[in-house]
């Protein structure tokens, strides 16, 4: 599971604003640009992302591992006919450079993750999108980076469970049945428990945000986000 992890990288020392900017500049010029220089520079750009954050690409790749499975399974299904010739190779480039297009935004995204506390991301977003809307928004980022992590160690609680009582040997249909199940049930408790201390702790809706502030570091993070946004006129 991707977490914030505390480094010195350049990319934790910037405001999460401009890494926010970053990012979504990074998306647009990535998914508009589709001749091959256009590839060619969103993936030396991803790559000098990675490396400046320090992202394991394998150890990403891994967590990304359910959405590379759906970004390949598009060009698969597309190449895919009833008839004659059943399978045609040039239908799948399109589909296939969108997904790997996708997956570049993806690997810019873990550098965000990695490089950023969570409450940093709340309250970039709280501050960025004004009254109760930004609130709203910030408090749904926050409870999603923090409930995911526990979600994904219950389940991986429930498969080492099954395969110590022979689990293993069930058809694969059963063990995702009960795998599903369990899972849902645990989500719903977990909810209710988080619900309950929210509501014993008198969780607000302005709580007290770390200090954000633009330093000169920031400010080539914001000239690129630029270009990657401008490029569009190109």
């Amino acid at each position: 599971m991707l977490t914030y992890e505390p480094d010195d990288t350049l990319a934790h020392r910037l405001d999460p604003r401009s890494k926010l900017a970053v990012q979504i500049g990074f998306a647009i010029a990535a998914l508009a640009h589709t001749t091959p220089a256009g590839l060619v520079a969103s993936t030396l750009l991803a790559g000098a992302i990675l490396v400046t954050t320090r992202v394991p690409l394998w150890r990403t790749l891994w967590a990304y591992r359910f959405a590379l499975v759906v970004l390949a399974a598009g060009p698969l299904v597309t190449m895919v006919s009833l008839g004659s010739p059943w399978v045609e190779p040039s239908d799948g480039v399109g589909p296939a450079l969108a997904s790997y297009r996708a997956l570049l935004v993806l690997l810019v995204s873990a550098a965000y993750v990695r490089s950023t506390p969570i409450r940093d991301s709340r309250a970039a977003i709280q501050r960025t999108i004004p009254g109760k809307p930004g609130r709203l928004l910030s408090t749904g980022v926050a409870l999603v980076f923090r409930f995911l992590p526990v979600l994904q160690r219950d389940l991986r609680t429930i498969r080492d469970a099954m395969a110590a009582r022979l689990g293993t040997e069930r058809s694969a249909l059963e063990r995702a049945s009960t795998i599903g199940i369990l899972g849902l049930s645990r989500a719903f408790t977990r909810a209710d428990r988080l619900a309950l201390a929210m509501q014993a702790r008198c969780f607000s809706w302005n709580p007290t945000l770390p200090h954000l502030s633009f330093s000169r570091l920031d400010v080539p993070a914001f000239v690129l986000a630029s270009a990657l946004v401008l490029s569009l006129l190109v």
